[in-house]
């Protein structure tokens, strides 16, 4: 009997030659699977299936695991208002994690022997995906044909060419990928550290120009409404805030940032749902939690954000750290009040019956109710003691 491999299969030119090289050079049984993080719709599943069989695969299988992406990660990105380098919102880290764990169960399932994906030796998913394989099934192969053989783009398709397998081998001029929590658009400008991306690069053109008012209804720091409107599950609220915030090309931007393997990569992104609502999230947070509990979240969200691009999700401190972000959201419960523009967006304010700025204790430079000018004397001047004994005793030290 031939050996079974799962191919992680995205119906391009590095999985495409995957799938052949598998089968018709190595002798496996080729099992191919999609993991849908909220990156394609139900024509193009049905458009890469049959690609999938085209290229001579035993089997094929979609996972949609956009609840169970939103479920396990995205939401305690907005939990942590996590943002890599304060900009971008780590789209595409976060999926192939996800994606990486669906593949693996797929290959316990079946009984694997083998499995595969297209990645080359530069980037960071190759990582990302040998890391999961090998904690969650460590005893199945990790085949990687064009990392080890150190393929070009034209030897992937003179071999395809040559094995009868025919498809749009001309590339891209920039490269798209599109997921739940945003799309990275790599190009030749990303390749250097001066130029931006022109605007025909973005997948989502710019359909409106008047300015309109967007609604946004979180609970216990999740959105579970927009303008009003109910959503079963965040995952559908987020796609409804991208539909609208899209549309005035919002959460353009350019990520530089220093990869797993060492060395500085810029990747051009749009990610109009995971801005909008990061900003929202953040500021309704202002109003909602105290003091410290926003400088605790800030330094742990950090940490979360930078292992999750490391590939350590399965670290059981990234277990710990959620637990902490579930708890803090406990009054995040409100309305936040956003106006969307072309290439912008302003955060109005806030309605949340757990708002912290009460005008029953005093409003900020103008008035106090809860104590008198004499206390504040005497808090001062404790406060002002450790400091005062200091600079006495060191008053000689510049």
């Amino acid at each position: 009997m031939s050996k079974k491999v799962i191919l992680a299969f995205s119906g391009g030119l590095d999985t495409s030659y995957c799938a052949k090289y598998l089968s018709e050079t190595l002798g496996y049984e080729v099992y191919a699977v999609t993991v849908n993080t909220g990156g394609f719709s139900q024509e193009e599943e049905k458009e890469l299936k049959k690609k999938a069989f085209n290229l001579g695969v035993k089997e094929y299988r979609c996972v949609d695991a956009q609840e169970d992406y939103y479920n396990s990660c995205v939401k305690y990105l907005i939990f942590g208002n996590v943002l890599k380098n304060n900009t971008y919102p780590l789209s595409v880290s976060a999926e192939r994690t996800i994606q990486a764990q669906e593949i693996a169960k797929y290959a316990i399932e079946i009984g694997a022997d083998a499995i595969a994906h297209g990645s080359t030796g530069a980037g960071n998913d190759q990582v990302r995906f040998d890391l999961i394989f090998q904690v969650m099934c460590p005893n199945v192969e990790i085949i990687t044909p064009i990392r080890d053989l150190s393929l070009s783009r034209e030897e992937e398709i003179e071999f395809l060419k040559g094995h009868g397998y025919e498809m749009e081998f001309q590339k891209a001029q920039y490269s798209v990928n599109k997921g739940l929590w945003g799309t990275s658009v790599g190009g030749k400008e990303t390749l250097t550290s001066r130029n931006y991306l022109p605007e025909e690069a973005f997948p989502s053109q710019i359909k409106e120009t008047q300015p309109s008012e967007l609604e946004i209804e979180f609970k216990n720091g999740e959105v579970v409404a927009v303008n009003g409107e109910n959503f079963e599950h965040s995952v559908y609220a987020i796609q409804k805030i991208e539909e609208l915030a899209s549309a005035y090309g919002i959460g353009r931007d350019i990520h530089v940032g220093d990869t797993i393997v060492g060395i500085k990569g810029r990747v051009g992104f749009e990610a109009a749902a995971a801005s909008v609502i990061i900003k929202a999230h953040h500021l309704l947070e202002k109003h909602t939690l105290s003091k410290y509990q926003q400088m605790m979240k800030s330094q742990l969200s950090d940490w979360y954000g930078n292992w999750l691009h490391e590939a350590l999700f399965l670290d059981p401190v990234m277990r710990n750290i959620e637990s902490f972000l579930v708890d803090s959201q406990k009054t995040v419960s409100g309305k936040v009040f956003v106006s969307l523009h072309p290439y912008r967006f302003i955060l109005n304010g806030i309605e949340s019956r757990h708002d912290l700025m009460s005008d029953k204790f005093g409003s900020y430079g103008e008035a106090n109710r809860a104590w008198t000018g004499e206390d504040v004397k005497g808090y001062t001047k404790i406060l002002s003691n450790s400091l005062n004994i200091y600079h006495q005793i060191n008053q000689n030290i510049n």
